[in-house]
């Protein structure tokens, strides 16, 4: 069987909004993936982008289960000696909650061009406003 290629120019992403509210991190990550590589659609194809816009809200509002909230760490390195930075999941959510979901979908999607392509469909917010509303972006619902 071979695999589909879809016409690049018959491709349409459409635009998604994703509410982080009271969703748990990796299950919320793990939809939104899916939605950015396309795999919700029957032309999906492993090594082209047929994915959609995905806007997640609320972001500041997303939960982690068991102790994660204290003793996980997120590890950053300038490339100095000595430059590594341990920060626990309380301090990103305090300055940077967007980082939270943008990290953990970085890591369900390839570590290639691709994934870097894809990266740059997923928008972030705090809170519950964002400035996309002239995409016309349709509610999905995940699951909880």
């Amino acid at each position: 069987m071979k695999t589909f290629l879809p016409k690049v120019d018959s491709l349409q992403p459409r635009w998604h909004v994703v509410d982080a509210d009271g969703m748990v991190l990796g299950r919320l990550a793990a939809k939104v993936a899916d939605l950015l590589r396309g795999k919700h659609k029957p032309v999906y194809t492993p090594h082209m982008d047929t994915g959609d816009f995905v806007i997640v809200i609320n972001a500041e509002k997303v939960r982690l289960t068991g102790k994660k909230e204290t003793e996980k760490l997120y590890m950053t390195y300038s490339g100095w000696k000595g430059g590594e930075r341990y920060r626990s999941v309380a301090e990103i959510r305090a300055r940077h909650p967007e980082r939270l979901i943008e990290h953990a979908v970085a890591g369900m999607l390839p570590k290639n061009r691709l994934g870097r392509r894809l990266r740059t469909k997923l928008k972030v917010y705090k809170g519950p406003q964002h400035p996309h509303a002239a995409q016309k972006p349709e509610p999905f619902k995940i699951a909880a």
